[in-house]
């Protein structure tokens, strides 16, 4: 293939996890827990009751892990840090040994040539602090969450240059604090946006002690980017159009880059009594929060279409299932509704496959923010079959080529991409789905009910992904 079709030289071919999703040890050598580790005991919150309380036993593993890294030749692996594994109360006290482990994972990625990226903060707010204040429900979260960057950027901040604050904030946000799915599983609009502003401040407040304690270091929000499309032409739709990808995307990506909120949804939640409490001194604050790049999760696109609130939808149902054809649309009365796009076809979780949508996205995001970008998490969940020893997951090797495929015609569109990280490096625990929905690119051989032995088996994208990298994505 030609050499102006390989990515750039430096580009950070990687892969990603979760803590909670991975290590396992919820428990062991001093960590507190987390509001996972108490929402995954309640009945009825995930598919078959599962949790992270092993996971994939990556605390114990990661040599073994991060060997097979090396053996793939990743070239940055990101993961996430556990709040209550080096701060079991969320403040105060430190956890010498968590502090150590993540060392020592640091540290082993070094010594084969990997570039670590943290994330700061995955989902897993400390119990102790959801049980004194509310976690995210209160101010006082940004004073203790800005104590906690600051204890990893003086123990990590040598060694790691590219650091991510917060994951798919409007995820956990959403989900947490208006669809219920999440804890603390609430279902309140008002309550979902007053808190994203605090988790807007406390994103800022870290960022700005970031420039003091990494100077050469670079940071960003990773943010679950999914570019919406009109249905059709009718001005109705592109009407929905732009109220969902206000909505939806720069609410939280305007706050971010610029500092501010977007006008028009600004005005209309205002109008709704709906609009977060700006007190004195946060306009200031996020002003300081503008990032080094911007981290993108990109699994899909939406579609919608107008919405009249005489016949609204709302609702919806997620498909947690695996049974494909399960979700159900959903809306916000006056706003948009979404539709099924005819043009696409879909995983067995009913996320669209749209790989041009990635190409269409990092576009978007390139105009309008005038940063560089990196994609924080891409990949396919599906129910990967071990047979004979062996996963012939070519469905995983035609998904991740297609996506790369659009990086790369990004690129030469003019986008900065500095990298790519897969979901997932391994399998791993998926929060409401269990571990029947799989993302790696080795196998993790358990079960929702029974661990094995945790064996890890390389599957057939494994050895594809490392000719990718090999060739600096010349040989897709």
């Amino acid at each position: 293939m030609a050499e102006k079709e390989c990515f750039p030289e430096k580009f950070l071919w990687g892969s990603a996890s979760a803590a909670y999703q991975v290590e396992g040890a919820w428990s062991e050598e001093g960590k507190g827990p987390s509001v996972w580790d108490h929402f995954t005991k309640i009945p009825g919150t995930t598919f078959q009751g599962t949790n992270g309380d092993v996971a994939v036993d990556h605390y114990h593993r990661f040599k073994e892990d991060v060997a097979l890294m090396a053996e793939m030749g990743l070239k940055a692996y990101r993961f996430s840090i556990a709040w209550s594994r080096v701060l079991p109360d969320g403040r105060g006290k430190e956890n010498k040994a968590g502090l150590q482990f993540y060392d020592q994972l640091i540290n082993e990625l070094i010594k084969y040539n990997i570039q670590p990226i943290i994330t700061i903060y995955h989902w897993d707010v400390p119990q102790k602090l959801m049980d004194l204040y509310g976690a995210w429900e209160s101010r006082e979260i940004i004073q203790d969450f800005n104590a906690y960057c600051i204890l990893l950027y003086k123990h990590f901040g040598d060694r790691v240059k590219y650091w991510v604050t917060l994951n798919e904030q409007n995820v956990f946000m959403s989900l947490g604090y208006e669809h219920g799915l999440h804890p603390p599983a609430v279902k309140d609009k008002k309550r979902m946006l007053e808190a994203n502003h605090i988790a807007n401040l406390a994103n800022a407040k870290a960022i700005q002690s970031f420039r003091r304690y990494v100077p050469d270091g670079k940071i960003g929000p990773s943010f679950a980017y999914g570019p919406v499309y009109p249905f059709d032409c009718n001005p109705e739709n592109i009407l929905a159009y732009e109220n969902a990808e206000e909505l939806h995307n720069h609410w939280w990506l305007d706050v971010y880059v610029w500092g501010r909120y977007p006008k028009t949804m600004w005005k209309l939640l205002s109008d709704e009594g709906l609009a977060p409490t700006m007190e004195e001194g946060d306009s200031e604050l996020l002003a300081f929060g503008r990032p080094d790049f911007l981290g993108i999760n990109y699994y899909r696109t939406g579609t919608v279409e107008s919405n009249p609130i005489d016949k609204a939808v709302e609702g919806g149902e997620m498909n947690t299932t695996g049974k494909k054809g399960t979700s159900k649309e959903h809306g916000i009365p006056g706003l948009f509704k979404s539709k099924k796009n005819p043009y696409l076809d879909s995983t067995n979780w009913d996320w669209e496959i749209d790989p041009q949508g990635l190409r269409i996205g990092l576009r978007r995001l390139a105009s309008r923010y005038h940063l560089p970008l990196l994609i924080t998490e891409n990949g396919l969940g599906e129910f990967d079959q071990l047979e004979e020893g062996e996963i012939h997951d070519e469905y995983r090797i035609d998904y991740l080529r297609s996506h790369i495929q659009a990086c790369r015609s990004a690129i030469k569109e003019g986008v900065d991409l500095i990298g790519y990280c897969t979901w997932s490096f391994t399998d791993l625990l998926s929060w409401l789905n269990g571990y029947q929905k799989r993302y790696g690119f080795v196998y993790i051989d358990r079960e929702e009910q029974d661990e094995k032995e945790l064996k890890r088996i390389k599957k057939k994208s494994f050895y594809w992904y490392k000719k990718v990298i090999e060739t600096d994505g010349c040989e897709l």
